[in-house]
């Protein structure tokens, strides 16, 4: 089987980052971005997802992480829009229900073509530790437009704002684990009346 790996750099006045991906990996991951809680959300992914992801990110973190983090979900979207290719063969749809504790989420993905985050993540408070809060639905965002994927996020219940980030970029990954494997009845063809996804 062709691997589908990608190799993505990015370089902006704002970040330069190098994103390694293997979508038929083990769930090996290696970070270095300077946003620590980041890290542990795609530390999930990779594990639960069985992706093996690098992400190497030096950002203006001495302003804020934001630029970092919105940028970090565009270059993984790049990265699996390249390792996805033509997306001949693979299921397509993914989801799953996570939970961590008193906090379960939802996460149901179509890599359609066609960019589209539904967040639904209500959160009591802005940060956890010094990460903020906002740069949850940030990261998403940047991740749809470039890996082309529809992407509904429902956060279904939680007091603990650490253990409901957690439960969506757990079963972000479960979802995705689930979408890009190959269906062998569609024989290499996409899973589109189209004819093409």
């Amino acid at each position: 089987m062709t691997q589908r790996a990608a190799t993505i750099s990015r370089n902006t006045n704002e970040t330069k980052i190098k994103v390694e991906l293997n979508l038929d990996g083990g769930g090996v991951a290696s970070f270095k971005t300077g946003v620590p809680f980041l890290e542990h959300m795609l530390d999930q992914l990779a594990r639960h997802g069985m992706l093996d992801l690098s992400v190497d990110c030096d950002g203006d973190t001495h302003i804020d992480d934001h630029h970092s983090v919105e940028d970090i979900g565009i270059v993984i979207g790049q990265a699996f829009a390249e390792a996805l290719g033509n997306k001949a063969g693979i299921h397509r749809y993914g989801h799953a229900y996570v939970p961590l504790d008193e906090a379960l989420s939802r996460v149901v993905i179509d890599f359609s073509g066609r960019p589209g985050l539904y967040f639904n993540c209500e959160f009591k408070r802005d940060r956890v530790g010094t990460f903020d809060l906002e740069l949850c639905s940030e990261f998403f965002h940047g991740f749809v437009n470039h890996a082309q994927a529809t992407l509904h996020i429902d956060n279904i219940k939680g007091d603990n704002e650490h253990h409901k980030i957690e439960t969506i970029f757990k079963a972000f990954g479960r979802a995705i684990r689930m979408a890009v494997q190959t269906d062998s009845l569609l024989q290499g063809k996409p899973a589109s009346t189209k004819g093409v996804l």
